[in-house]
């Protein structure tokens, strides 16, 4: 049975890591990273994602741009969750934020802060916000796969 939080404790989790987001910013050097940019058309979502993976491990994950409370909190927590875990972790973190988000199945235990997010769904118009830069973070890493296989060759 998934974690439940209270609106409060949403609430919280979501508003603090959009007062004191701790990975929004633009790498000083951004050699070796991978970016993508994202928008969207609905709301002021308007932001780049930064990937930095070493010997197959997520060495850095930040965002910068302009977002809204949904969106940048969302982002935020996400890069928390990617940082220090392997490619394939960090996709099934990924999984298990979109199940929930698409009222599939998924492992909480996976999703620590995230789960703020579980009642999304009931505003279709904040998924793209709460999604955002976790489709970012997607594209990303089949850009990396894509490098990573040109390496190889």
């Amino acid at each position: 049975m998934p974690i439940s939080l209270s609106p409060l404790q949403m609430r919280e989790i979501i508003m603090d890591h959009y007062d004191h987001p701790l990975h929004k910013k633009r790498p000083d050097n951004l050699d070796g990273y991978l970016t993508v940019h994202s928008n969207s058309v609905n709301c002021i979502d308007d932001i780049d994602v930064f990937l930095l993976v070493d010997d197959g491990v997520v060495t850095d994950c930040a965002f910068d741009g302009i977002a809204c409370a949904i969106s940048t909190a969302s982002t935020d927590i996400m890069c928390d969750l990617v940082i220090d875990k392997k490619i394939d972790e960090a996709k099934r973190i990924i999984e298990q934020f979109f199940n929930m988000i698409y009222e599939k199945q998924y492992d909480d235990t996976l999703l620590d802060e995230a789960i703020a997010f579980q009642n999304t769904y009931k505003q279709a118009a904040r998924i793209k916000c709460a999604t955002i830069g976790w489709n970012a973070l997607s594209d990303l890493f089949k850009m990396f796969e894509e490098v990573d296989n040109d390496k190889e060759r």
